[in-house]
């Protein structure tokens, strides 16, 4: 562990606090694309550029609320694993998602994070909820917010 890494159990001096930022994740239609090949969600609304700016909402392809919903998972990685240094992480599910605001393509998004809560499971092994929003570069309302619960393994 390193000098500026906090053992799990610290994480609950944090509860309220956000503890991190993520980078920016770049949202291109190459992505875009490739998240609709992987899941089989081939929705014009996406994928087809053309038509999304002729007879779409957006002005354009966005995103698929999932895609965002999928960065959760390394955004947390990347904020949290340079804080703490847990000897494992797994996924233990969502409370509360909610999509916001579409992600246009070629916007940029990051993850605010906040922990929520923080729970002594006993063994070493600790329940951490994180609030989650999404911000989407240069708009006013959020992609979504998410609410992240994790089992650490200190």
């Amino acid at each position: 562990m390193s000098g500026n890494q906090m053992p799990v159990a610290d994480l609950a001096r944090h509860v309220g606090e956000e503890i991190g930022v993520s980078s920016w994740i770049l949202l291109d239609q190459t992505r875009i694309n490739e998240f609709a090949h992987c899941t089989g969600d081939h929705q014009w609304i996406h994928v087809d550029a053309e038509r999304a700016t002729r007879e779409g909402p957006f002005g354009g392809t966005v995103a698929h609320g999932f895609l965002t919903l999928s960065l959760l998972a390394p955004t947390a990685f990347e904020v949290l694993l340079t804080r703490i240094a847990p000897k494992s992480a797994v996924n233990y599910g969502l409370d509360k998602v909610r999509f916001i605001a579409p992600v246009r393509s070629g916007k940029r998004v990051r993850n605010h994070i906040k922990i929520a809560a923080v729970e002594d499971k006993g063994g070493g092994r600790f329940l951490v909820t994180t609030d989650n929003t999404i911000e989407i570069e240069g708009e006013s309302k959020p992609a979504l917010s998410a609410s992240v619960l994790a089992m650490l393994m200190g």
